[in-house]
């Protein structure tokens, strides 16, 4: 130690004089030995140095570090660095360091830490390496060989400007055969493709579904890189989504599992059941408001169900290609009618098409024309009606700001039963005196 404190004054002096130079040493030096020299620093002046640190190194460095130095250096930094620093520390450790900081400053980090729910800032990783455009291959090397865990599974080097934005990328493969003394500025692409903090993680899915990246990074406003997004981590997600999504659909918890206790699954699934009770109800009534003409033509309590049927089927289509149309961000607020218009005009042809059909067969079955001109136009109704529903549903629901796959096959199923029981009887009532004849 004797021999080393000598040399304190220098260092010290050396980051007061050129702290982004220090900044650039300390991203190359091994981390326990940076660490080391943060600490031996006075909390302003290792400050001043970590103004100048990508985010990444900066992180690493300030979770080595005792309580108190990180608290006084976090407080002295730029709010929006200090927020972007501590987005890769755990939910706990960041919320010990914000809580300790001055007022003004929490309320800022805080704000600036508040990312939506879903959007990419959420899920990305912040295990990744980044160089500035200076350094060499050798010492970037170097450096990637001390932080094996944090580049574990990483495929890129990530490049930055002096002032820490991203600039370019360099594939693993092309940093190891590159000559040691060359800058990384050389090497790598400048055309690096990035994405958002505040992009919603569908919308990355559907651009990374064009893309043959093993991860993309995530940049903020100002370009300053935040974090990367692993492409098998994001399919993940996606798909774990979906499954959600599918399961709300249907009135079923999203966060229910095959084997979730069963007393949490009464939870979830109970009050759907109520409601969808209480639907079932609505369809009940309307069924009998004709119970006369049902008793004096009982054959049209035979094909309640096709009619039935088919709308929910005709809906169910609308509705996942909808919601599929939804989630990969395909659906522009401008052509919200001309979808629902193109779902209305499927249901009228495939209305008509089924409706031909189930009239031939009322026809043969029951020896009436009549009673399949009846349950043909029901059918034409029901099915415009489904596809109209099944496109206006989710879509409304996205407007209102509610989960589009909450609950939407209830909803769909409530009013294709309710209109297509109400035009099949409706017409019956109108061609009465045909059918009975």
């Amino acid at each position: 130690m004797s021999r080393r404190t000598p040399l304190l004054p220098l260092v010290q002096k050396f980051f007061e004089l050129d702290p982004a130079a220090a900044a650039h040493s300390l991203e190359v030096m091994d981390e326990v030995k940076a660490v080391k020299v943060i600490r031996s620093m006075p909390p302003a002046l290792a400050a001043q140095a970590f103004r100048h640190l990508q985010v990444g190194q900066a992180t690493a460095l300030l979770e080595n570090l005792p309580p108190q130095v990180f608290r006084e250096v976090v407080a002295r930094l730029d709010p929006q660095q200090g927020a972007s620093i501590l987005l890769g520390l755990s939910s706990e450790k960041r919320q010990e360091v914000v809580n300790e900081l001055p007022e003004r400053t929490r309320t800022k980090i805080r704000d600036l830490l508040e990312y939506p729910e879903g959007s990419a800032a959420r899920i990305m990783s912040t295990d990744f390496l980044a160089f500035r455009g200076t350094t060499k291959v050798k010492d970037a090397i170097r450096k990637l060989r001390s932080s094996a865990h944090r580049a574990s599974g990483s495929s890129y080097v990530y490049v930055l400007d002096d002032e820490s934005k991203l600039t370019g990328i360099i594939s693993m493969r092309d940093l190891l055969v590159a000559s040691g003394s060359t800058e990384l500025n050389a090497i790598m692409r400048a055309d690096v493709f990035s994405v958002n903090a505040f992009l919603d993680r569908e919308e990355v899915a559907s651009i990374m579904a064009d893309r043959p990246f093993f991860a993309v990074p995530v940049v903020d406003g100002q370009g300053y890189l935040l974090g990367i997004i692993r492409t098998d981590q994001l399919l993940s997600d996606v798909q774990e989504e979906a499954s959600e999504d599918i399961q709300k659909m249907f009135g079923a918890g999203g966060d229910e599992h095959a084997f979730s206790p069963v007393s949490f699954s009464i939870r979830k699934r109970l009050p759907w059941l109520h409601v969808n009770l209480a639907t079932a109800f609505l369809a009940a009534a309307v069924i009998g408001l004709f119970e006369g003409i049902i008793a004096k033509i009982t054959i049209l309590a035979v094909f309640l169900p096709v009619v039935a049927g088919q709308g929910g089927n005709a809906g169910a289509q609308s509705l996942a290609v909808v919601m599929r149309g939804l989630v990969m961000r395909e659906i522009a607020p401008s052509s919200r009618w001309k979808l629902i218009g193109k779902e209305c005009q499927i249901g009228l042809i495939n209305g008509v098409v089924i409706g031909v059909v189930t009239a031939a067969v009322a026809w043969l079955w029951h020896g009436n024309p009549y009673l399949g001109v009846v349950i043909g136009l029901a059918m034409v109704a029901n099915l415009i009606a489904a596809g109209f529903a099944g496109a206006a549903i989710p879509l409304t629901m996205k407007i209102l700001g509610f989960d589009p796959s909450q609950s939407s096959s209830i909803i769909l199923t409530t009013i294709t039963d309710v209109l297509g029981f109400f035009t099949f009887l409706g017409f019956a009532v109108l061609f009465q005196s045909l059918l009975i004849a």
